[in-house]
């Protein structure tokens, strides 16, 4: 085996590593760590990572190879306004997932009861399937205050939306496609300066990808653990953590955005300066 040869297969496996590596970017896992906090099983949760890295390694194969094969250049307001969207999926992701394990539901305590008495309802962490939140309700012939169908997933799940079957899969992978855009420039241009073959330099970047998902199936299964085993038995605590990956994602959103957009070089200032990293 030529040294030539030898040198290409060392590249193209360090390639495999590194996208491994690269998944577990702190941006990469605070996003992914909000997405599988209402998952239930650890198989559940290294699909999503797989749809993740998926996603991913579809963009920074397109942006990639247009980088390698056509000399596409980057401007600083493009390569500034896709890092930026990280930043605001993040906060997004915070949101959305924030109030969905803190939404409440009205719930009047009131008399109705034969013979008079007093419904009494108390107040606890409870579950519908896998949507666990806190409000006042009771049990049996006591007021609930919602029926279990009127929780915010069982009318996704009820619509259109949610007889597809896949349409758990495409967050995960949006958010995915949205990190390969902040980051495939920069993989691209790396590539370039170590690989001058364009197809050797392609396949660096499958191999990339591939490790890509490979390591975010890994990162999925094992920051779903948690979420998992605390699922059914300790609701509160799997509610507790919900909320702490929801504000850790909305504050890294936050920070990234003002990093990126506003700071000095930022894509909102005069001068906007923007260095693939």
């Amino acid at each position: 085996m030529s040294d030539t040869v030898l040198n290409l297969l060392s590249v193209l496996s360090l390639g495999l590593f590194l996208g491994m590596r690269h998944a577990t970017d702190a941006d990469h896992v605070v996003a992914i760590a909000t997405i599988v906090s209402r998952e239930r099983t650890l198989a559940s949760s290294a699909l999503i990572g797989a749809a993740w890295g998926i996603g991913h390694t579809v963009t920074v194969m397109t942006v990639g190879v247009a980088i390698i094969i056509f000399n596409v250049v980057i401007p600083p307001s493009l390569g500034l306004s896709m890092e930026l969207a990280v930043g605001i999926m993040l906060v997004i992701l915070g949101v959305l997932t924030l109030t969905g394990v803190g939404r409440t539901a009205s719930v009047v305590a009131g008399s109705g009861a034969p013979g008079g008495h007093t419904l009494l309802a108390h107040d606890h962490v409870h579950t519908h399937g896998d949507y666990i939140h806190w409000h006042p309700h009771g049990h049996g012939a006591e007021p609930h205050g919602h029926a279990e169908h009127q929780t915010p997933l069982a009318r996704v799940d009820r619509s259109r939306l949610g007889r597809l079957g896949l349409y758990r899969w495409m967050r995960p992978f949006v958010v995915g496609v949205v990190h390969g855009l902040a980051g495939s420039a920069a993989i691209a241009l790396m590539v370039l300066s170590i690989i001058h073959d364009a197809r050797a330099a392609i396949g660096y970047l499958l191999l990339f990808g591939i490790g890509t998902v490979g390591g975010m199936m890994l990162i999925t299964f094992a920051l779903s653990a948690p979420f998992t085993l605390t699922s059914r038995n300790l609701p509160k605590l799997n509610w507790q953590l919900r909320v702490a990956t929801s504000l850790t994602s909305f504050v890294f959103g936050v920070v990234l955005i003002y990093g990126t957009g506003f700071a000095q070089g930022g894509l909102f200032t005069d001068m906007p300066k923007w260095e693939p990293h």
